[in-house]
């Protein structure tokens, strides 16, 4: 299993959703977040905006789905320009189901 962490616009939030469950994703975690990248924040007039809004969302897939939901990830999530966000995909060893008490082995 793996799990995926993106940082993404908010405005771009839907659209990502949407591509996931198109290719079978329908679980998540959703987060509202700040932070800046290497353009370190945006500058609108005489105002500096240090800390901008996003979103991270945390996706657990098997192997087989990861190619798939990145994807969809980055189509959902891409306008071109700086602050588009970034995926971040590490090996997910075990998930646990409270309820019923399942693992699920990476």
């Amino acid at each position: 299993m793996k799990l995926i962490q993106a940082i993404i616009r908010p405005e771009n939030e839907k659209q990502v959703i949407a591509g996931l469950e198109k290719n079978g994703v329908k679980a998540f975690t959703r987060l509202d977040v700040l932070g800046r990248g290497r353009q370190k924040g945006l500058q609108v007039g005489a105002v500096r905006y240090e800390e901008l809004a996003k979103v991270w969302l945390m996706v657990a897939v098997k192997d087989a789905d990861l190619d798939h939901a990145v994807d969809a990830i980055k189509i959902g999530a891409r306008t071109g320009n700086p602050g588009d966000g970034k995926i971040f995909v590490s090996l997910l060893v075990e998930a646990r189901t409270i309820r019923t008490r399942s693992t699920d082995v990476g």
